[in-house]
């Protein structure tokens, strides 16, 4: 198929979606990257999806995987259900994949040193898998793009410095360049390469260009970031340059750059932050879009729209990172650098609308934007990604969207590397599930923990010790759709910030204020212990735990804190010295007596890992619980919504034989999680239940450190 029959036939597969009444991309599946491994193959080892291209017919997906030295292969006939088609062995590091026809294009470092660079640009049959050419190209490459008529690829040979020698700083020889190499029927004409110098063009380290990102308009011309050297390269289809100019700076107010792990607050200023750009692509002819990373001294958070003469159209500033904030995925723990970071773009017309989608690695997130004026996009949709979103690939003709994600935390148990797939769809956005959009104020929130229901819809929840110096107890209005965040309660002691809590749970305490639950760790000084809160936030009262439960507490504490009558019940998370194996305990305070008890709990027997409660809530005749491993994707197995009867609810003393209650599952939350089109998240945390039954559940996204950052808060509907 030619490219021009792939762009006639995306536009006849949208010319009445422009009359539907709601067009949004959704996620509708994902695929791990550890599945493209050879039978026998360890499975263990490291993997990732950076760079992504498609097939013309768009039935097969390409990605670089640099840990592996491969490029995969993934068969999409039915792009709900992606199915591994194995990988390629480059014989190097491949940084770039781009294709044309059947035919993928892949650049390849082989670099001895940073001092001695070399690199080849490889051809691969997708029907086959096999390496159909190779062509030295003199240095490291980098990115790669294609012509729209498929007859040259474009790469940029970055000749990346070394980040410890001097400090990480440009310049550092030898200097990178760009290459054009020809193609005909698919085959690389290496007699045809054409070294383009971009260097003493640049303000910043003149003979040091390093290009990053490169990509190609209808009229041939090549435009590529200088990401280092702060500037962008705009060269003709002659292979001659015919402008170059600063990608400039932007002024940043009202944002979180500090490094302070712990605490969401946007009141600080980056004046003349440098733009730094690592993505680019072309929107039409004249105009391109530059995602602002930044490297060195850089990263202004969002995104510009130039023309190629150099005059800035759009500018985003922080209203980019202020739509991730209210949906949660504010990356705190990395804020003081890149914020959200934007890196990857991609841009493609679905019917007679342009979109443009901004990548966003450190909140693994995509925003889309509807670029029919470039001089004034308009946000449509934000996108839960893999854990760091590198590249992304659309494919018009099937109403897809393909993002690689090349994070693989294998080493510490946590989620693989992942290609996942977005449809656009005449149906309402299916993500965020939770926002703080349209409060009075940014809120910025994260590691849900604990919840509660309230009157009139509305949701109490907490968030936990990520955000250590934050505490808050967030209002959030259940009958607006998605969820909404509507307040954001500070918790405190003697009207500071409090220290030393990790809240886990939180109830009602039936006059207006609330009991926290707080999980303790001893090796870090945060002490086990119930809070009593007014409506103000004010910590009134602390109760610590009493000498018989001290005697045999562990770090797994408190999640979750319910009130029957005058009675306070926890749920302590896992085992501690006295319990038998996979019995934790149900323990109860009551606040009139202050005496203290405890009932006995059977958990599920771990397949792997760990199995603990996450939740507990009292509801009519029974207290439901949450009970989940701490595995992840495909490893999860217990994820689960339990109950007790309330009649069993009798505690012990302390010390004592505990009784062991009885439990039923009554709903697994597997399907539930599956159904979000991503891999299933770990951490189920919250449960609310309504006085008529209605139960929401959701997921802590541990502050978006190691993590998708996706919460997930949801109905189940009537208990």
């Amino acid at each position: 198929m030619t490219i021009k029959t792939v762009c006639l036939t995306s536009i006849l597969a949208l010319t009445a979606g422009s009359a539907m009444a709601e067009m949004n991309f959704n996620r509708i599946s994902s695929f791990a990257t550890p599945h493209n491994m050879a039978e026998g193959e360890d499975m263990s080892q490291e993997t990732s999806a950076e760079i992504i291209s498609a097939s013309a017919d768009g039935m097969t997906i390409v990605y670089s995987d640099s840990p592996l030295g491969v490029i995969g292969m993934i068969d999409i006939t039915d792009p709900t259900n992606p199915q591994p088609k194995g990988n390629v062995a480059v014989d190097g590091e491949p940084t770039a994949v781009s294709v044309i026809g059947n035919t993928a294009f892949a650049g390849v470092n082989t670099s001895e040193s940073y001092t001695a660079p070399s690199g080849k640009l490889v051809s691969i049959d997708l029907a086959s898998g096999e390496i159909t050419g190779e062509c030295d190209l003199g240095g490291q490459p980098d990115s790669t793009a294609v012509a729209k008529d498929g007859s040259f690829v474009a790469v940029a040979i970055e000749n990346e410095r070394d980040e410890d020698l001097g400090d990480g700083r440009v310049g550092q020889a030898p200097g990178g360049y760009m290459v054009k190499v020809m193609i005909e029927d698919e085959t690389i004409v290496c007699d045809s390469l054409l070294k383009i110098d971009v260097s003493g063009l640049t303000e910043i380290a003149p003979e040091d260009p390093e290009p990053e990102f490169v990509d190609v308009n209808s009229l041939g011309e090549i435009a590529v970031t200088l990401q280092e050297n702060n500037a962008i390269v705009v060269i003709g289809a002659d292979g001659e340059v015919m402008n170059q100019f600063s990608a400039g700076s932007v002024d940043l107010e009202n944002i979180d750059a500090t490094d302070e792990r712990g605490a969401l607050r946007f009141t600080e200023s980056q004046m003349g932050r440098l733009r730094e750009p690592d993505g680019l692509q072309w929107i039409d002819d004249n105009h391109f879009a530059i995602a602002n990373e930044g490297d060195m001294d850089g990263g202004s958070r969002g995104f510009t729209i130039f023309h190629k003469d150099g005059t800035v159209v759009y500018e985003a500033g922080t209203s980019f990172e202020e739509a991730i904030i209210q949906a949660g995925h504010y990356p705190d723990k990395r804020s003081d650098a890149k914020g959200n970071e934007p890196e990857g773009m991609e841009f493609a017309v679905f019917g007679d609308t342009p979109y443009l989608f901004i990548l966003s690695e450190r909140s693994s997130m995509v925003g889309v934007y509807d670029v029919t004026d470039p001089t004034a996009p308009v946000l449509k949709n934000l996108l839960p990604s893999g854990i760091s979103p590198e590249g992304a690939i659309a494919i018009p003709s099937r109403n897809l969207l393909v993002t690689a994600n090349e994070t693989d935390l294998i080493e510490d148990g946590g989620a693989r590397a992942h290609v996942m797939f977005y449809e656009l769809q005449d149906a309402p956005a299916a993500y965020p599930q939770l926002t703080s959009e349209g409060a009075d104020e940014l809120i910025g929130w994260g590691a849900i923990s604990g919840m509660v229901a309230g009157e009139d819809g509305m949701v109490y929840a907490v968030n936990d010790s990520f955000y250590s110096y934050q505490p808050r107890i967030f209002t959030i209005d259940t009958k607006q759709t998605p969820a909404r965040i509507v307040a954001a309660t500070d918790v405190t002691r003697g009207g500071y910030p409090a220290q030393k809590l990790d809240m886990e749970g939180i109830t009602l305490d039936g006059e207006g204020g609330f009991w926290v639950a707080s999980e303790g760790r001893t090796d870090r000084m945060v002490p086990h212990g119930l809070y009593h809160i007014n409506a103000d936030g004010e910590i009134e009262e602390e109760i610590s735990l009493p000498a018989e439960l001290l005697a045999v507490e562990k770090r797994y504490g408190f999640e979750g804190v319910t009130m029957i009558g005058d009675t306070l019940w926890m749920a302590v998370q896992r085992e501690w010295a006295d319990d038998a194996d996979n019995f934790v305990k149900l323990v109860a305070y009551n606040t009139d007596s202050e005496e203290w008890g405890a009932v006995s709990f059977p958990k599920d027997e771990p397949a792997a890992g760990w199995v603990g409660l996450s939740e507990i809530t009292a509801h009519g005749d029974y207290v439901y619980l949450i009970e989940r491993d701490n595995q992840i994707g495909e490893a999860a197995a217990i994820k689960q919504i339990v109950r007790v009867p309330a009649s069993e609810m009798v505690p012990a003393a302390l010390g004592t034989e505990l009784p062991v209650v009885t439990k039923e599952v009554v709903r697994d939350l597997i399907p539930d999680l599956a159904a979000n089109g991503g891999y299933v998240v770990d951490k189920i945390e919250g449960l609310a239940i309504f006085e008529d039954g209605t139960t929401w559940v959701s997921t802590d996204n541990d502050g978006v450190d190691d993590s998708s950052g996706e919460t997930f808060f949801w109905t189940i509907g009537q208990m």
